[in-house]
């Protein structure tokens, strides 16, 4: 395997805390990560650009449909759960068929985690979109309303993407330059400093930025 940290695909496990040399609780996430198989090397000749193809949690093989069984079956690993595609400048050292693990990580690293925040559901224009408030007194009727959505005879509609109360999306968010902290190769889990996106349980993409941090 190359000496440069690749991408994985892991899980959330929780929350909890730890303490530096200076006897400083530093609050952390645990995210378990891979053992993820390489189940596809791409490269520049054949795809039009290098990347690593990996899965993450493996799962029975009538769960897949038969292309995916294919697919899974020439690189001889087992089907997983998920797939996920790394960039990289070289495949040099990739494999199919190996397998990728938090030892390739340390502590200090830096690197970016993306996943899939938990939905805050339905809200109001200043909550949403930071709308200052009316009035509180008595006798005004618009504390937190949205007011004028557009003018009555021109345009006579509302014009697309104006900003109105509705449902805030747990869109896909990226959290960047988050600081490993300590990485258990047995249990293989990452300790990183700081929260991530998602509950427990959300799946999550970890990559390096080759940043080493203080």
């Amino acid at each position: 395997m190359p000496s440069t940290a690749v991408g994985l695909i892991g899980k959330k496990i929780g929350m909890t805390h730890v303490f530096d040399e200076s006897g400083n609780s530093v609050p952390v996430t645990v995210i378990q990560a891979g053992p993820c198989p390489v189940v596809q090397v791409k490269t520049e000749e054949n795809d039009g650009y290098t990347a690593i193809q990996v899965g993450h949690e493996s799962i029975a093989k009538h769960k897949v449909n038969k292309p995916e069984n294919g697919h899974f079956k020439k690189a001889g690993v087992q089907p997983t759960r998920r797939l996920a595609e790394f960039r990289i400048s070289s495949t040099d050292g990739f494999d199919v068929g190996s397998e990728l693990t938090v030892a390739q990580f340390q502590a200090g690293d830096a690197i970016n985690v993306q996943g899939r925040p938990i939905g805050k559901g339905f809200m109001g224009v200043t909550k949403r979109h930071h709308f200052a408030r009316g009035a509180m007194s008595h006798g005004s009727k618009s504390h937190r309303l949205p007011g004028s959505i557009g003018a009555g005879t021109t345009p006579s509609r509302v014009y697309k993407g104006q900003k109105m109360a509705g449902r805030k999306p747990n869109r896909v968010s990226t959290v960047k330059n988050l600081q490993v902290v300590s990485v258990d190769t047995e249990r293989n889990l990452i300790l990183v400093k700081g929260a991530t996106p998602g509950s427990n349980g959300t799946v999550l993409r970890i990559t390096p930025t080759g940043k080493v941090m203080k």
